[in-house]
């Protein structure tokens, strides 16, 4: 069955945030694809992914280059899965992929100052409870871990 979690950002950048959960993504050997909502905001991040730590390294690529179905972390702006992720990423109010039951874990990261961002992601949640998938809320506290909240 897949997992949604839902990271709701607060007082907090995408950018902080991002690169530690896909390290975890990859510890596990999973692979990953992030699907943001513009070309923009892709380069942007995969700029910032390989400079966000001078002590880390996260191998990863944007849709557009040849040998995307063997990256282990791709950016990319569609629905697409070049390289059969089962990890999803969804940011910027991407949608749900057309098939979510083929990733084990969609994770969905908001801005929660961010009327419009959060109207989505209850949206998002709604349809996905409505699926019977199974829903996780995560929230960081005052000391910014995150932190598994009931809903």
């Amino acid at each position: 069955m897949t997992e949604v979690l839902f990271y709701h950002l607060q007082n907090m950048a995408l950018e902080s945030v991002l690169p530690p959960l896909l390290e975890k993504t990859i510890e596990r050997g999973w692979r990953a694809v992030v699907h943001t909502t513009s070309e923009e905001r892709a380069d942007a991040l995969d700029a910032y992914l390989w400079t966000y730590r001078d002590d880390a390294f996260l191998p990863h690529a944007t849709w557009r280059i040849e040998d995307a179905s063997e990256q282990p972390i791709l950016l990319t702006i569609d629905g697409h899965n070049p390289n059969r992720a089962t990890v999803r990423f969804l940011i910027d109010s991407a949608p749900l992929p057309e098939n979510p039951e083929a990733y084990e874990r969609l994770v969905l990261v908001f801005d929660g100052d961010d009327g419009i961002a959060l109207d989505a992601a209850r949206s998002v949640w709604t349809e996905c409870k409505a699926r019977g998938f199974e829903v996780t809320y995560w929230q960081a506290d005052e000391r910014g871990r995150w932190q598994r909240r009931h809903q």
